[in-house]
């Protein structure tokens, strides 16, 4: 598969290697986030890495999430996978960056670009009409996404601090194939 590194450059890998496993489960996180933007268009975005046996995404939301609303989420993700979206990566200045935030209505990626150094590059990820503040990797389109499955969802605190907002975390899982996220369900039930 082809995946746009930190860098910016586009890579061959495989879901095998690390590379392809982070990129192919952090693009399904910010499916997952544009799935959430396109239901529910208020919530707010927190941050949404790849982790160990999967991803997550927090979110603000004033009902939070509820399991029922993982079959929803999950049919809007199908489409936008099935939609083909070029994942496009690009860099703006911290102004810019603060701006196209605001203008987003995201304060939490508003508050990330505001605590990185001065000379950090702050790289974006655009899908569509979806736009995130985003270091990568990703794979190169959507439609490299062929199995995925939304496992719970869970409370979280912004930046796992007590003091701040509880946030709402929708956790999930990738595989590159339907067989491997099969088998992968089974063992975790």
């Amino acid at each position: 598969m082809k995946v746009i590194n930190h860098e910016g450059q586009i890579v061959e890998t495989t879901f095998e290697e690390e590379l392809g496993r982070n990129s192919l489960r952090h693009t399904c996180s910010h499916i997952l986030a544009q799935a959430v933007k396109r239901l529910y268009p208020d919530t707010k975005l927190a941050i949404g890495p790849s982790i160990k046996d999967g991803f997550y995404y927090d979110f603000d939301r004033e009902t939070p999430f509820v399991e029922e609303d993982l079959a929803k989420i999950e049919a809007e993700m199908k489409k936008i996978v099935q939609e083909n979206l070029k994942m496009e990566r690009f860099t703006l200045s911290r102004e810019e960056a603060i701006k196209l935030m605001t203008d987003l209505g995201e304060p939490y990626k508003i508050e990330l670009i505001n605590d990185l150094p001065e000379d950090a590059v702050l790289s974006f990820f655009k899908q569509g009409d979806y736009v995130d503040l985003c270091a990568g990797p990703h794979v190169t389109y959507t439609s490299a996404v062929k199995a995925f499955k939304l496992t719970s969802i869970a409370g979280a605190y912004w930046r796992g601090n007590e003091k701040n907002k509880m946030l709402c975390r929708i956790y999930g899982t990738a595989f590159s194939k339907k067989e491997d996220l099969d088998a992968y369900l089974e063992r975790i039930e």
